[in-house]
């Protein structure tokens, strides 16, 4: 009852809800009834219903804005990493970025929070001294290890919990804080879909029960604790008051060789190997009197009743179909040049999402700026000369997902090609050949718009049209046909000094001068035709047809007429729109089927379109959530040095 009163209808977040214990956490939660926040780095899981929201990335990346808009009452901090024995020099980074800094941020973000009023840290049994459960011989009991027995960290994993114990502990000091903090020193973790022994040796034996099992120091003894006994303690903590350290375990200890002994019944040809080994003998438990004293609880699940769950899991994920997915997930950026901003923008979705692979820019010179901003640079051909076979010869080599577009002259080629490098298993960031062909052609652009109803400014081939038209103007703007052409335009001319700077045009068209504030428009729309964000920002200083000052405002017009002509035009993908805005008056100038220079204001403001397209790339589905971006943001662009060694 304590519990339902506590979780009925809370928002609850969790890190690393998609693990071991996060998956049977979250499931608790739902069953309660509470809406849940999961942030974690593995695809979400099948079996999470419509009650949680999920972030898939990494929890280092979440920021103020996601968190404070969700608002949670209740956080369980589960994310963590560690490694199975021996820690590696390549742990070293690995341990301060997921465990050490992870908990750190999430924990400057999290004391902003208004409703938060309690937090669950999923600490370590690793925090205590090992030589209180570490001897030359084999114990015939284990050591019971209460919350005031000796600390020393184990190991660098177990330093970083210890540290954070004490972070919680400053925090809950500070008379701001309206949170209490609760550390749960967990012991030996096993269930279903574990990287623990007991979940390995299982898989091992489904694969082939006559193979030998390798083990070391059988006479071992642990404290094996089920995950579902681990989440409903955690609930149990959440709900109560008390502040600390408290252990949690089964407070029960088992050897290994018991162990073994169970795994027979359900395997009867099970057969040992046992290795030769220099480690200590573990012989440890939890005291558990501290944690059966603040909640009344105790974990109830048996070895003999958690193995069984664990073997069935594991057979059925066996003959569960797998859905194959490349083991390396890297992005080309075409045209890279001078475009720093996309691709640190890009390499950090890669980063918060947690692929393996490499960010690629590719550009015709080989000497452009973004080169030093990629991973990898391709010095593409022409387009002209790049067949199709070409770039998927490329994209196998070197396992391209997703492809970005980011120049107006390459737009049509590769919207001419999308479904076929799809068909290869690489997305292509770009909307289909109709939408991009209206969309490079200002004309078509202009009359598509009119015979949709949708306010856009008239567009004429000649200027005895613009004068013939119910739309003349004393003053007059020629711009290029095709493309962007921003710093080829000329604006507020006479009929004379129009026809004139016409002539200095491939193909000039002509608008009328029109009044308002200038204003673009970035939005994403995903594969299955949703517009999931998007953000109006004021573009307040302009150079070369560029936004230098540029700040999110709110345009509900501008918004609903943003949706309707992205709907109209079946746009893909990451698309930057201008427009003239005059009170509620609305007046298109153009599409662009890209990203734009000034993109990285609306991304910074909550239009992660790199995020989501690499996500879309890997077959994922994207959250909608239109209209929650940050409003007042000033983007100020600079030019900025970068120093590289030799």
């Amino acid at each position: 009852m304590q519990l339902e009163h506590t979780y009925r209808k809370a928002r609850v977040l969790v890190t690393g809800g998609a693990g071991v214990i996060g998956s049977e956490l979250i499931q608790q939660l739902t069953s309660l009834g509470s809406r849940v926040l999961c942030c974690d780095l593995k695809p979400r899981p099948e079996g999470f219903g419509d009650s949680v929201d999920y972030i898939r990335g990494d929890a280092n990346y979440l920021d103020e804005r996601e968190i404070l808009q969700f608002n949670p009452r209740v956080a369980f901090h589960l994310a963590a990493t560690f490694e199975r024995t021996v820690e590696t020099g390549p742990f070293w980074d690995e341990n301060f970025w997921h465990n050490a800094r992870l908990s750190h941020h999430l924990m400057t973000l999290l004391r902003k929070v208004p409703d938060l009023g309690r937090v669950v840290f999923a600490g370590s049994y690793l925090v205590y001294d090992p030589k209180q459960y570490l001897f030359d011989e084999p114990m015939d009991s284990a050591v019971a290890l209460r919350e005031d027995s000796a600390l020393r960290p184990r190991n660098a994993c177990g330093a970083a919990k210890l540290f954070h114990e004490g972070e919680l502990e400053f925090l809950s000091q500070l008379e701001e804080s309206s949170f209490t903090a609760v550390t749960a020193r967990i012991f030996r973790v096993y269930g279903r879909g574990s990287r623990d022994v007991i979940s390995r040796w299982i898989r091992s034996l489904i694969r082939d029960e006559r193979e030998p099992l390798r083990v070391f120091r059988k006479e071992g003894r642990f404290d094996y604790i089920y995950a579902g006994d681990v989440a409903e303690g955690l609930l149990h903590l959440g709900a109560c008051s008390f502040e600390g350290a408290v252990n949690l375990g089964r407070g029960l200890d088992a050897s290994i060789d018991e162990v073994l002994t169970a795994l027979k019944r359900h395997f009867p040809l099970l057969t040992i190997k046992e290795e030769s080994s220099q480690i200590l003998y573990e012989a440890h438990k939890a005291d558990m009197s501290r944690f059966e004293t603040i909640a009344e609880w105790r974990p109830a699940t048996t070895l003999d009743e958690g193995i069984p769950l664990v073997v069935d899991h594991e057979k059925a994920a066996k003959t569960r179909p797998r859905t194959t997915r490349p083991g390396t997930t890297s992005v080309l950026l075409s045209s890279v040049s001078a475009k720093v901003p996309l691709a640190i923008r890009f390499r950090r979705a890669m980063d918060e999402i947690g692929v393996d692979g490499r960010l690629w820019g590719a550009d015709l010179d080989p000497l452009c700026v973004g080169r030093y901003f990629v991973d990898d640079f391709w010095r593409m051909a022409p387009l002209s000369e790049l067949t199709p076979s070409d770039l998927k010869s490329f994209c196998r080599e070197h396992s391209i997902r997703l492809i970005v577009p980011t120049r107006d002259g390459e737009l049509l080629y590769f919207a001419a090609i999308r479904h076929e490098m799809e068909s290869l298993g690489v997305s292509v960031l770009i909307a289909g050949e109709h939408a991009v062909k209206t969309c490079n052609d200002k004309v078509a652009f202009s009359r598509e718009c009119d015979r949709a109803g949708i306010p856009a400014i008239p567009t004429f081939l000649s200027l005895e049209e613009l004068r013939r038209s119910d739309r003349d103007s004393k003053r007059i703007v020629v711009k290029e046909r095709y493309g962007a052409g921003s710093r080829t335009i000329g604006i507020d001319l006479s009929f004379e000094e129009a026809r004139q700077h016409a002539q200095s045009l491939q193909a000039p068209v002509y608008q009328p001068l029109c009044s308002g504030v200038e204003h673009s428009v970035d939005l994403y729309v995903d594969r299955r035709d949703r517009i999931i964000e998007v953000i109006p920002r004021c573009r307040e200083v302009v150079r070369h047809g560029e936004s230098v000052i540029s700040t999110t405002v709110e345009a509900p017009s501008l918004v609903q007429w943003s949706i309707a002509l992205a709907k109209h035009l079946q746009l893909r993908g990451h698309n930057v729109l201008q427009a003239f805005v005059g009170g509620e008056d609305v007046q298109f100038i153009e599409c662009n089927p890209r990203f734009g220079g000034a993109s990285s204001l609306s991304i910074e403001a909550g239009l992660n379109s790199p995020r989501w397209s690499l996500a879309e790339a890997l077959g994922e589905d994207v959250p909608v959530v239109l209209g929650q971006y940050r409003r007042g943001l000033r983007l100020v662009r600079y030019a900025a040095d970068r120093f590289l060694a030799e």
